[in-house]
């Protein structure tokens, strides 16, 4: 149920496990796969060419034990026996060589189709009901789920919940997934958008900054302690920031936010240096070029405008001289530097979230199966799990190796 990339996956994973099986694929969406063709920016980051469970926020143990059964190098073969040929580049994300998601999906749907998976579109499914006894024994010739859909009802002996999270819900993940398995008996921690740029308030430089492209590094702070630190690629926008590094870091405001707690998100634009270091490095600038303005001796670090924005973000006159420049105006301008406090208002929402922080709880499901420990017949694979992973390709690996899982293991279950 949901013919995202999990549910792809675990469909075709069924089929060739279980050939006699009838297997459908239904998804509320007119047309499948839309969230796979506007992935990576229209290119579909597969993967990434390595993958371990530090990469992810979760139960580490539980999901070390699902990557195994399904790591980077099958992930690899398996694309290349669909036809899809990857690339590495330098970042280490896997894209496919024609540089577009299109490939992706046909090739996922064309595997689909081949072995027999009834693809049903526009069937948005509204409720799940069991029509088995919970303490009966297990006869897998006999129905254990009625779907109800917008075009009927569908009976079911296993159900594989594939449905996604909340993020982009204009492709069809739109949360609705949780209520039915909350109906179920399931939990669901509280959701957030992951991977997402965030909002500064209007006061602040980037409107200026717009386009511009740096490495920073980025800390985030919670009831004043640090919970975070990563250093990456910061992209300034008309709202406020994104990037890499903004969008890993996103989901420690979120999940903050969500909690009340208090949060603050700085920046070092002088990454892998300190405060203390960073006026060590501006002493002997001004000592070998004393005349030398404060913008030109910053455009060695940084780039003219952002140089210019932060002069003026800590009062300073871009065109004094380095040599005339106060100990407090430089203090002031160090801590700029090196502990920018970025003022976020909001992030941008679920509209532009990549993933979904939150979810059903891993410790719900058993991970050598991904079949419920709570209602047994059912498995859950994908975003819909309270497992997201960091930007490169994590979350579709997450897809791939539990489609899998799900996929083979309800097919061994009904002879």
């Amino acid at each position: 149920m949901g013919a995202g990339a999990a549910g792809l996956a675990a469909a075709i994973f069924s089929a060739e496990h279980g050939r006699h099986l009838t297997i459908e694929l239904l998804d509320g969406a007119k047309t499948i796969g839309a969230k796979i063709l506007v992935s990576g920016g229209g290119r579909c980051n597969v993967t990434h060419h390595v993958v371990t469970p530090d990469d992810f926020f979760g139960v580490r143990h539980l999901v070390r034990n699902v990557l195994a059964a399904f790591p980077v190098e099958a992930t690899v073969r398996w694309f290349a026996s669909l036809g899809v040929e990857l690339k590495r580049e330098e970042t280490g994300k896997l894209f496919p060589v024609t540089d577009t998601a299109r490939t992706v999906l046909d090739a996922l749907l064309a595997r689909s189709l081949e072995l027999g998976v009834v693809l049903r579109p526009s069937h948005r499914v509204s409720d799940i009901v069991r029509i088995d006894c919970a303490d009966a024994p297990d006869t897998s010739g006999t129905a254990r789920f009625l779907i109800r859909h917008q075009q009927g009802e569908t009976l079911a002996k296993r159900l594989i919940l594939a449905t996604g999270g909340q993020s982009l819900p204009r492709t069809g993940s739109d949360g609705s997934g949780y209520g039915l398995a909350r109906r179920l008996g399931h939990r669901v921690t509280p959701t957030v958008p992951a991977l997402v740029a965030l909002v500064l308030d209007d006061g602040c430089v980037h409107t200026g900054l717009s386009g511009l492209s740096q490495e920073v590094e980025v800390q985030t702070m919670v009831e004043g302690r640090s919970v975070d630190r990563r250093t990456g690629s910061l992209l300034w926008t008309h709202f406020g920031i994104s990037g890499p590094v903004v969008m890993d870091a996103s989901r420690f405001w979120t999940v903050a936010r969500e909690r009340g707690e208090s949060v603050e998100v700085y920046g070092n634009f002088l990454p892998g240096r300190t405060t203390d270091q960073a006026r060590e490095w501006f002493l002997a600038q001004v000592a070998k070029s004393p005349r030398r303005s404060l913008l030109k001796l910053l455009t060695e670090i940084l780039p003219e405008r952002c140089a210019e924005a932060f002069c003026r973000r800590a009062e300073s006159d871009p065109q004094q001289a380095g040599a005339q420049v106060s100990r407090a105006d430089r203090d002031r301008l160090l801590t700029v530097l090196t502990r920018f406090r970025f003022p976020v208002v909001r992030d941008r929402g679920w509209n532009f979230a990549e993933v979904t922080a939150g979810g059903i709880p891993l410790e719900e499901i058993n991970f050598r199966t991904m079949e419920s420990k709570v209602v047994p017949g059912l498995y859950v694979v994908g975003e819909a799990l309270d497992c997201d992973g960091r930007i490169g390709g994590f979350n579709f690996q997450w897809a791939w190796a539990t489609g899998l899982v799900a996929g083979r293991a309800a097919a061994s279950s009904v002879t």
